[in-house]
């Protein structure tokens, strides 16, 4: 009985709720030991087969770009009083004040979706995009926020949400990894956010950093020819070594590895090599003919590897040493803007011209918002706001055109239909094939998830 269909019968539906579903996400027909990396059906209909994930690190102000408020032009300058953990007991910030969004807003598309004038590009996108304007989560740092968007936990490290894709769905393409990280330099929290932790290892992200060398020591350093002498040797030494410990499961992983490294040299140069790509294509991105860095390489990059089967892609947008941490000033989001917003445009387009927008789920999001006040109604920049920011969903399965949930008139609370960091988790696990309940892997004794025991699927942002 193939196990889809297994897992749709009544019988897969007590045992769902006996909670052993991860030993049935294994039972794929092959045996204990087997590819761990093997493509694998998830146990619903899954709307998206791949993610691509666009990090905007720093904390994007969600009230000058997704979350246009009025009423913080009407009320600039206005004193309030707020328990805000960025500002308590914090000199200095004794009385603070609003302060008016200092970009303009405008609808976009047949939908209407109010964009501001720093994402002209994501702008004519709003039609394919189901804008979360509730987000809220449950730390004001950098380092816990970052973290607890990648993995759920805001406090541990714990397995990466790439992560947690690998292990439940495999690969589609043996000779490239299953989850790809490319960003110029580390984020907050650093390797944790792209980590295994307790899952296999195999499942960790595969670091890319924008160069002439994206991926290091991949380039054969030998013919291709020889190399395979070399592995059959090696293989046929270690096949006689595993026959006499047929316990060891995890030999068959190993020796599968040289086999991936081997693939990787062949496919891993081919995948970031662009020169295939048209004069038209590269100029949509914002690239010159033979470039290698950017947010436009970034995704165009992404869209390659997906296009390749790579199942979760993510993008770090690092932009420069200041990222979106906008304390000192908030025009330093118009830089950041920019370079990012072109080339986020073009692989919407590019997805969607090349059929392949609709089983790839593209999300952008940042670990928190910033404050619609400061100390004083002038200052030039805005704080850490955990209490409420935007994020947005394309393809994969969502409803395009919409708007989800709201924050209250200034921007300061996520009040209506409020979406928390483990409620869009759970969401993007949905549109994958999976119950966020039901992915779980056994450590320490106990069932781990990544949405730890919260999360609620937001269905209103589902086709």
């Amino acid at each position: 009985m193939h196990r889809r269909h297994l897992l749709r019968s009544a019988v897969a539906g007590s045992l769902l709720m006996e909670g052993i579903v991860a030993d049935l996400l294994r039972a794929d027909g092959t045996p204990p030991g087997a590819d761990p990396l093997a493509p694998r059906l998830p146990p619903a209909v899954e709307k998206a087969k791949q993610v691509i994930f666009l990090f905007m690190t720093g904390g994007v102000s969600h009230v000058d770009t997704f979350d246009p408020k009025p009423a913080l032009h009407r009320d600039h300058g206005k004193e309030i009083k707020a328990d805000h953990p960025e500002i308590k007991d914090r000199p200095g910030y004794e009385r603070i004040f609003l302060k008016r969004p200092q970009w303009d807003f405008a609808p976009h598309g047949d939908c209407g979706t109010e964009v501001s004038t720093l994402f002209p590009h994501v702008a004519a996108h709003v039609d394919d995009i189901a804008m979360i304007r509730s987000m809220h989560t449950s730390h004001s740092n950098h380092y816990n926020a970052t973290l607890g968007m990648h993995t759920g936990s805001f406090a541990f490290s714990r397995p990466s949400i790439g992560s947690w894709v690998s292990y439940g769905l495999g690969t589609f393409n043996r000779n490239l990894p299953s989850f790809v990280v490319i960003a110029p330099q580390q984020t907050y929290a650093g390797t944790q956010v792209y980590a295994a932790d307790f899952l296999p290892g195999v499942h960790q992200g595969t670091l890319v950093v924008p160069g002439a060398e994206p991926v290091a020591n991949v380039a054969p350093r030998v013919p291709a020819d020889r190399q395979r002498l070399e592995l059959d040797a090696l293989r046929a030494a270690n096949e006689e070594h595993r026959a006499a410990r047929a316990g060891a499961a995890d030999l068959a992983t190993r020796l599968r590895s040289f086999e991936t490294a081997f693939g990787m040299q062949m496919a891993v140069p081919e995948a970031f090599d662009f020169t295939g790509e048209s004069a038209a294509t590269l100029a949509a991105y914002g690239l010159q003919p033979g470039q290698t860095t950017g947010f436009g390489w970034q995704c165009l990059a992404a869209r390659r590897l997906v296009e390749r089967g790579v199942r979760f892609v993510e993008l770090i947008d690092t932009g420069s040493s200041n990222n979106w941490d906008a304390h000192g000033d908030m025009l330093s989001h118009v830089g950041l803007a920019r370079n990012v917003d072109r080339p986020i445009g073009a692989l919407l387009a590019d997805l969607k011209a090349r059929g392949m927008l609709d089983e790839t789920l593209v999300v952008w999001t940042t670990e928190f918002g910033r404050t619609p006040f400061n100390n004083t109604a002038d200052a030039k920049g805005r704080e850490h706001h955990p209490w409420a920011f935007s994020s947005w969903l394309a393809g994969g399965g969502t409803k395009g055109g919409i708007v989800h949930g709201a924050t209250d008139e200034h921007g300061l609370r996520a009040v209506e239909k409020p979406v928390h960091t483990h409620d869009l988790h759970a969401t993007i696990l949905h549109l994958l094939g999976f119950d966020h309940e039901c992915l779980t892997y056994r450590h320490a004794g106990r069932d781990y998830r990544l949405t730890d025991v919260h999360g609620t699927v937001v269905h209103d942002v589902l086709a």
